[in-house]
């Protein structure tokens, strides 16, 4: 019993040190400097579309009205499985649709399609958007002052919720911003790597194309990418001030998926990348030790916030039978707490976040019973259809 309780004392330990150093660091993230340009580079915005006929055709769209010269990008979007009438009304836009089918879809599979039918010689810069995603409205122009100011290979650029039209959604957009300033903005300032969100992000177009040419990831493509690019040295610049609008989730069923996929790849590449990243902390490559080993092997956060909230109680109340007491998980809870609140943004204290909050224990149970349904998860692609909401 006395083995029990220190390991799982240990891991809290860890994911409160963890979550608590980059939580306070995300405060000291400033974000770089960016003179006037001295030219434009050229970006071409990528939209792999699965079945998103609710929503591609006003993305699409939005995504031509950037404050940016057109000569200098091109819209590309991937149609895979949308209805003819979709595919008719994109085709009479300015932009290039690429319509792709396979037996198995897979976001890698769409989007190595597309790139292996552009010119590398013709593109700077690939953007990769979600086919629900909103760039605003100057998103290529700061990423265009950043990059030919610094160079930089990959920059993931700020998600923001689109929607908020009930608790789900109003919690998953709070999970984001959480993810943004500890994994992002608290990795930066730290001297590591950004986390890549899977869209919003920036890629040099060349370095893309051959990485993405040599993967087949059915779920999870954003974080076996990331480990691909540190493991050549090639860090992820978090650059807050270049945001896109993503929708957030809304449905019970929806959300279930989309974490039952998450969390299946998570484990699938901490298991393909432990080798390789405890390999790296010998060498003095902490950067890639960090992305491969310890984000990944953590369980996921409200998961761990809901068996440290349960575990703290229980050590209150059998204290006296317990080898450490309960002083320890009260100051880990304490400190976990106070991390989740400096990495929530301002805006989201509301009486709708009060609101919100008493649908977490649901949302943690049904999180948590997940863990046991990751069978074949990532064996196949889960589709998360947007467009769909309730109130």
């Amino acid at each position: 019993m006395f083995i029990l309780e220190l390991i799982i004392l240990l891991y809290f330990v860890y994911v409160v040190a963890y979550t608590a150093f980059f939580a306070f660091a995300g405060l000291f993230y400033r974000t770089l400097p960016t003179p006037e340009p001295s030219g434009k580079l050229n970006f071409c915005v990528l939209i792999p579309s699965y079945k998103e006929d609710a929503v591609i055709m006003d993305v699409a769209q939005q995504a031509l009205k950037q404050k940016y010269p057109a000569d200098n990008y091109d819209v590309v979007v991937i149609a895979d499985s949308l209805q003819p009438a979709t595919l008719e009304f994109l085709r009479k836009l300015p932009l290039k649709v690429v319509e792709v089918k396979f037996e198995s879809s897979t976001k890698v599979k769409s989007l190595n399609m597309a790139l292996s039918q552009l010119n590398a010689e013709d593109y700077d810069y690939a953007v990769i958007l979600d086919a629900d995603n909103v760039m605003e409205p100057d998103f290529l122009k700061r990423q265009n002052a950043l990059l030919t100011a610094y160079k930089f290979k990959a920059v993931q650029g700020q998600r923001k919720p689109k929607n908020q039209n009930n608790n789900l959604a109003f919690l998953d957009g709070v999970s984001e911003a959480i993810n943004n300033h500890v994994y992002r903005q608290g990795h930066t300032a730290a001297g590591l790597s950004s986390s890549i969100s899977g869209s919003g992000v920036v890629f040099d177009f060349t370095l893309l194309k051959t990485k993405l040419s040599k993967m087949e990831s059915i779920g999870g493509f954003d974080r076996e990418l990331e480990l691909q690019l540190l493991q050549e040295g090639i860090k992820v610049y978090y650059f807050r001030d270049a945001g896109v609008l993503d929708e957030k989730i809304s449905q019970a069923g929806a959300f279930q998926n989309q974490r039952k996929r998450w969390i299946s790849s998570q484990y699938v590449y901490l298991a393909k990348y432990f080798k390789p990243g405890m390999a790296a902390l010998f060498k003095g490559n902490f950067t890639f030790f960090n992305s491969a080993v310890l984000r990944n092997i953590q369980l996921p956060r409200l998961i761990n916030l809901g068996l440290l909230t349960v575990l703290t109680v229980v050590a209150v109340l059998l204290r006296n039978y317990l080898a450490y007491g309960a002083t320890i998980w009260v100051a880990l809870f304490s400190i976990n707490t106070l991390a989740i609140l400096v990495s929530i943004p301002g805006e989201y204290y509301s009486k709708k976040m009060l609101k919100a909050i008493l649908d977490l224990p649901g949302i943690f149970v049904r999180m948590f019973l997940l863990l046991f349904k990751l069978k074949n998860a990532n064996k196949k692609f889960i589709h998360t259809p947007h467009g769909v909401t309730s109130e």
